[in-house]
């Protein structure tokens, strides 16, 4: 299920998003792909690869940015094969204060 790239609201507005993809996701260098987006955008959490193969990301930063890195995700890096995202708008934690490469789960 693929909920639109951002919800109604003020772009600016610190809210929390989690994401998973699936497809060919592993071996390509996503999650390298999803810390540069974010470093660019200013976000931070984490992002992993699943057991399942696929890649599972949780965000927390402006809504406006989370959007677009959602969007960037949909496409993924050169060499994916993005098949599906689902994705889920929350709260902001404020738990997190950089984005990080977590180890597989």
């Amino acid at each position: 299920m693929r909920e639109p790239a951002t919800e109604p609201g003020d772009p600016q507005e610190i809210v929390s998003l989690e994401i998973r993809v699936s497809g060919r996701v592993q071996g390509v260098g996503f999650r390298y792909f999803a810390h540069e987006a974010a470093r660019r955008l200013g976000v931070v959490g984490y992002v992993m690869n699943l057991r399942t193969g696929g890649v599972r990301a949780y965000l927390e930063g402006p809504r406006g940015a989370l959007g677009e890195f959602l969007r960037q995700m949909e496409k993924g890096p050169a060499g994916s094969c993005v098949r599906e995202t689902q994705s889920h708008w929350g709260p902001a934690t404020g738990q997190y204060s950089f984005f990080s490469i977590e180890r597989t789960t």
